[in-house]
């Protein structure tokens, strides 16, 4: 195959599972149940993804649609609790990106992203410049599954679609990246990518996952 670059989603593949305890944080300030919560919180991601929505003003909707008081104190609460939701890390993927590097492959991070989070990552971790290529959604008004985000990871890396295998934990950013004519796995635990690579014999390519 020749594979010369290894594209990751950063929720869920570079993270470990989200903080539960900031997770619980949100659910209390808000006093909703855990469905409703869930629903509200999903409604505009996408659009907060895309940078349609900052960080405030995707709380601003939230309390606004679940008839919430819109206290600029509680929309920056949940501003900091969602952001530090998301700021856990693999140990393991981190390891095995370092080793993808020292094998000599190019890396980058693909991730449907808003603005708090980010600031709240590039705050706590330095191993985001480790990676070639650092593309988070919002900044480019674009996100996963919309082939031109896969087209703009490609360029930035210099690298063909075939040359380049993509990892993510949502099977329909996978398709997309297949439909581009880049190899794919859908990620769900280090074991299983490990399983996965040797089974498609890129062990031999590849550094494998501890």
């Amino acid at each position: 195959m020749g594979l010369r670059a290894v594209v990751f989603d950063y929720g869920m593949v570079l993270t470990g599972t989200p903080d539960q305890e900031a997770h619980a944080s949100m659910v209390s300030i808000t006093g909703l149940d855990l469905a409703s919560f869930e629903y509200h919180y999903w409604a505009d991601r996408h659009a907060y993804d895309e940078g349609k929505l900052t960080g405030v003003a995707f709380w601003q909707n939230f309390l606004r649609r679940a008839g919430l008081p819109e206290r600029q104190e509680t929309v920056e609460e949940l501003n900091r609790c969602d952001a530090r939701m998301w700021t856990t890390q693999n140990p393991a993927m981190l390891a095995w990106q370092l080793a993808l590097k020292q094998r000599g492959l190019l890396t980058a991070i693909l991730s449907n992203m808003g603005d708090n989070v980010l600031e709240n990552m590039m705050r706590e971790f330095d191993w985001l410049p480790r990676f070639d290529a650092l593309v988070w959604s919002f900044q480019l008004r674009m996100a996963k599954p919309d082939p031109a985000i896969y087209r703009y990871v490609l360029k930035e890396l210099g690298t063909r679609p075939e040359e380049t295998l993509f990892l993510d934990d949502k099977l329909v950013n996978v398709e997309a990246a297949i439909a581009m004519g880049m190899p794919a796995i859908e990620f769900s635990s280090v074991e299983k990518l490990r399983a996965e690579l040797i089974e498609r014999g890129l062990d031999a390519e590849l550094p494998l996952p501890g």
